[in-house]
């Protein structure tokens, strides 16, 4: 059994024509070695000439801003893409923090368009320093307790670029993403070895995510047009605070949206969690031995619906103040499932739908903030996402693919029986970041 992880990549890739930008006297950067007339080691690895910024002037209010903002996204994000009735697992904290550094780039209605559909609380380049500054505290994981024998929580941050070795890449956009992000530039030989930069950009992924995602970039995505890869992944590691006695687990009946009974094992337990009832659904908040929990919201029978169309950052928030510490004898499910679903109809939807209309004639999208020449549009962006949640845990796999081309007195104890179709969150506990969100409608799919 692998350890307990949640584990998240975001990948972004751009491509572009093979011409280069015109002098239009903006400073480009040719990432080329002196001499092109050997070949390019793949991996070889070079970035803007100036350190991650690992002390900001990031104000608390401008933190709460921005995870405002992504928890707005998030629930737009997961209604938008959860019409189905299906399981659906995403991490909306990596598509936004992807989709932020694609802003970098971006211009005009472009740039516009993504802030809007993030919901940016802070303006401008700031919101790239009040994004470094949200990743340097989730990551200040703080030490376990002493004699604390359970997998202590971690969490763990990297983003790096794969870049075609002779392409005119902005010092700006560079410098941003070095500065902000830690991401330096791997250079690759797009266009005349793209499969062999597609496997190294994937064994990357692999490496930095305990290994669960193993193909992210399919074979044929990445090709002779390809300028730049981004890449975010976010590795999560936790224990549940009271874990669950693997004797107690025991099978249970699961009724899903369509009324059918499933027999799945259910874990169960005896502890003190947040409860709350509220109109037509409980809240569960079970925290991890760390600086995070799980979210839980079981609509009433009959309910689901209604409760999910009504979700947002403000619903969770008045429901989580509202849920009182209590004993509560907890049945939950076990489950394991994989989500895949393409994003780039949904973020066009939510109103970002110019970044993937090919450029002509100064319309259309405009990634002028990467390369002078206007010729880089979204051309796809998939998402799968894996989760598994046992007696110890949680652990989950997720990776996005942005594709850009050419032209989260006591009482007695309450009996929760989570034997219904649910969604759950997954937080940083003391900012509120939503790192995951899902729903489970039927675990034994």
């Amino acid at each position: 059994m692998r350890n307990t992880s949640i584990v998240v990549v975001l990948v972004a890739l751009l491509a572009a024509s093979c011409g280069t930008a015109e002098d239009t006297g903006t400073t480009t950067t040719s990432l080329a070695p002196e001499t092109t007339t050997q070949p390019l080691q793949q991996g070889e690895l070079t970035r803007a000439d100036v350190p991650r910024a690992t002390v900001t002037d990031v104000t608390d209010e401008e933190i709460a801003a921005l995870v405002a903002g992504d928890s707005q996204f998030a629930f737009e994000l997961f209604r938008a893409a959860a019409t189905e009735g299906d399981n659906v697992f995403l991490s909306p904290y990596s598509i936004a923090a992807a989709l932020t550094m694609t802003y970098a780039g971006a211009r005009g209605t472009t740039a516009e368009q993504i802030a809007d559909v993030l919901h940016f609380g802070v303006d401008g380049d700031r919101i790239h320093v009040a994004r470094n500054e949200l990743d340097l505290r989730i990551g200040q994981v703080p030490e376990p307790l002493p004699d604390d024998d359970r997998e202590p929580l971690a969490i763990e941050i990297a983003n790096s670029l794969w870049g075609q070795y002779d392409y005119p890449f902005l010092d700006e956009f560079l410098t941003t993403l070095a500065e902000s992000y830690d991401a330096g530039m791997n250079l690759v030989d797009f266009r005349s070895a793209a499969e062999e930069a597609r496997i190294a950009i994937n064994d990357w992924v692999e490496e930095n995510t305990g290994g669960r995602i193993e193909d992210l970039i399919p074979e044929g995505v990445v090709n002779s047009l390809t300028r730049l890869v981004l890449v975010n992944a976010i590795w999560f590691k936790a224990s549940w605070a009271d874990q669950f006695d693997p004797d107690a687990t025991a099978e249970g009946t699961f009724v899903t949206l369509d009324g059918a009974e499933v027999t799945i094992p259910f874990m169960n337990g005896t502890a003190r969690r947040g409860y709350m009832s509220g109109d037509g659904f409980e809240l569960l908040r079970m925290p991890y031995a760390g600086d995070a929990s799980m979210i839980v919201i079981v609509p009433d029978e009959g309910r689901f619906e209604d409760v999910v169309a009504h979700l947002d950052a403000d619903f969770v928030a008045d429901a989580v103040g509202r849920a009182d510490g209590r004993e509560v004898d907890l049945a939950f499910p076990k489950f394991e499932f994989t989500s895949e679903f393409s994003l780039s109809a949904v973020l066009a939807e939510l109103g970002m739908g110019e970044a993937f209309i090919p450029p002509a004639e100064d319309a259309g999208a405009d990634f002028t903030g990467i390369a002078a020449e206007r010729e880089l549009f979204i051309q796809e962006v998939v998402h799968d996402a894996f989760v598994k949640v046992d007696e110890t845990g949680t652990e989950a796999a997720a990776a996005t693919a942005v594709i850009i081309g050419l032209t989260a007195v006591e009482d007695p104890p309450v009996r929760v029986e989570v034997d219904r179709p649910f969604v759950f969150l997954i937080e940083h506990s003391s900012t509120g970041a939503i790192l995951f969100l899902g729903q489970v409608t039927n675990p034994a799919s």
